[in-house]
């Protein structure tokens, strides 16, 4: 990730493994989003792509572990802190 505390960090990544795989809705700071989540099958790569349902606001971001353990954030078109932010505070519908 992009240099964010370790704490922040480990709270983002428990936070992304919660998430489902594939399509689901829930809400971010009171709004109602569409969200898929994609992760190959060794773990190693993880995207994300969430839409505002009512909006234009998009979340794009592509995480990379290495075998080291090692963990890259590539936000898309967006800062980092946005994506933490938004994978942090969204709440996924039941």
């Amino acid at each position: 990730m992009h240099s964010p505390p370790e704490m922040e960090k480990a709270a983002f990544e428990a936070a992304l493994e919660r998430l489902p795989s594939g399509y689901s809705e829930g809400v971010f700071d009171g709004y109602r989003y569409g969200v898929t989540v994609k992760r190959s099958d060794d773990g190693r790569r993880n995207s994300l792509f969430a839409r505002d349902l009512a909006a234009t606001d998009i979340v794009s971001f592509n995480l990379y572990r290495l075998e080291s353990g090692e963990t890259f954030l590539r936000p898309c078109e967006m800062s980092s802190d946005k994506v933490v932010k938004f994978v942090l505070g969204f709440t996924p519908s039941e």
